[in-house]
């Protein structure tokens, strides 16, 4: 069995900290650690964004955060037990485009292994989103895609025994519903990562009361339209249909709308999803087609069409614009690569003027559910009711939804620490993975000791 000293003591565990962000995944892993009676001492950090660094140092006592995590070699890294590493997702996401390894921040998981091959500490944590899982997969029935199963036979391949799992972060009293991988390993056993009894909460748990409502037109007509209990779990876009999205003609946010007008629009918003249109016109299909009045009329009969058309694009409603379709071209590195361009020798047809982040809010939280996941771009749009009005989340609600303790020091700008706290960990799921995994080397550590105690009396 491949093995190595541990260079903790009795009462202490030294770990390193990488990719760090704003010191969530240190924070979950020290109340761990504490909750072992032990010590945890952080002996190398490392992240690249100023304002995480800036965060990261006022919260644990100005240490020293190594930059580009490429550009240090392992022998600047002190020795240390644990390693703990929530390597960039954006590569995995549904919110980017998947590229995996192909992209730079996917390759980020080969500094991992570079780190734990060299130092060979006794275990990892590492974290990453639930898309990492059947990312590039071969068939749909597969378990995992190739990406995952080359991470895990590739710390396999260093000596660890391996789990992996997701875990979702409302069921550990986060009451936000974020999927997150955690892969772990140690030298001597693996980690039981099944039977986490759950605990829920929901978002009125961490609502605080009476704090300063937004102001202005969308709020005014939000609750001129709708009593505020009919407003929870709704959404506010034109993008997509369905009865819990409120779109700008239900409120009339861009001038008056018939109910003729209004019928015709959500028509046209289903519609125009059906990739029909795009084989008739024989192009690529795109997820919004424009269509003619011709198409429109196989769908809806008026005999004033025309002129309700021409005053839903006067108001922006709608806008009458060409297809696009997919162009494949050749970046200045000769990489192939693709966009979509609008087909100006088809006909031009009405489109719904959409976009998900139209409006200054986004989404309207029920304070007696759980919050979907929570992402960086969204963040500055999501709202929740106090009283008889709307407000933005406070900082200390943001700190809540992600496990932080209320005094934890966010002293940057609004935008920043929206982008670090959709980038973070849930800190109660880290705590008990921590918990497991220290479990599991300890309790390894024990059943060595017995067999060798029983081996000497042979």
């Amino acid at each position: 069995m491949n093995t190595k000293k541990k260079t903790t003591s009795n009462d202490t565990i030294k770990f390193i900290d990488l990719f760090a962000g704003m010191g969530g995944f240190r924070l979950g892993f020290e109340q761990a650690v504490l909750e072992q009676k032990k010590q945890p001492v952080c002996v190398f950090s490392s992240e690249i964004k100023p304002y995480a660094i800036q965060v990261y140092k006022d919260n644990y006592n100005n240490e020293d955060v190594a930059g580009d995590i490429t550009k240090i070699d392992s022998s600047e890294i002190p020795d240390f037990d644990v390693l703990l590493a929530g390597f960039p997702c954006q590569a995995f996401s549904s919110a980017g485009k998947r590229q995996g390894f192909l992209d730079t921040r996917g390759t980020m998981f080969f500094e991992v292994e570079r780190i734990l091959k060299e130092k060979k500490p006794q275990g990892f944590i590492l974290e990453n989103v639930d898309g990492l899982v059947k990312h590039d997969l071969l068939n749909k029935s597969d378990e995992m895609g190739q990406t995952l199963t080359i991470i895990l036979q590739s710390l396999r391949n260093l000596g660890y025994f391996v789990s992996w799992q997701v875990f979702d972060a409302s069921n550990f009293g986060v009451p936000q519903a974020r999927k997150r991988i955690y892969i772990t390993g140690t030298l001597n056993s693996s980690v039981n990562l099944d039977g986490f009894e759950p605990i829920v909460n929901t978002l009125d748990s961490v609502l605080e009361k009476n704090k300063p409502l937004l102001q202005g037109k969308l709020i005014d007509l939000l609750l001129n339209h709708y009593q505020i209990d009919d407003l929870y779990g709704k959404s506010v876009k034109d993008k997509r249909g369905g009865s819990n999205n409120i779109h700008s003609w239900d409120i009339e946010l861009k001038g008056s709308v018939s109910k003729d007008q209004r019928e015709l629009l959500g028509k046209i918003m289903r519609a125009r999803r059906n990739k029909k249109w795009a084989e008739l016109k024989g192009i690529q299909w795109m997820d919004g087609m424009p269509l003619t009045i011709e198409e429109i009329t196989t769908f809806y009969e008026h005999p004033n069409l025309q002129e309700m058309l021409d005053d839903l694009c006067k108001k922006k409603y709608v806008k009458l614009e060409h297809p696009k379709d997919v162009v494949t071209f050749l970046d200045d590195n000769g990489i192939k690569k693709q966009k979509r361009e609008y087909r100006e020798d088809i006909e031009k047809g009405y489109n719904i003027v959409a976009g998900k982040l139209s409006y200054e809010i986004n989404k309207i939280l029920d304070p007696k559910a759980v919050t979907p996941t929570l992402v960086a771009t969204d963040l500055d749009r999501i709202v929740v009711p106090d009283g008889k009005g709307l407000r933005l989340l406070t900082d200390i609600e943001q700190k809540r939804l992600f496990g932080f303790p209320d005094d934890y020091i966010l002293n940057v700008k609004p935008k920043e620490a929206f982008d670090l706290f959709g980038n973070t960990v849930a800190v109660p799921v880290v705590k008990a993975v921590a918990t497991r995994l220290l479990n599991a080397v300890f309790n390894s550590d024990k059943r060595d000791k017995k067999r060798h105690n029983q081996l000497e009396l042979i």
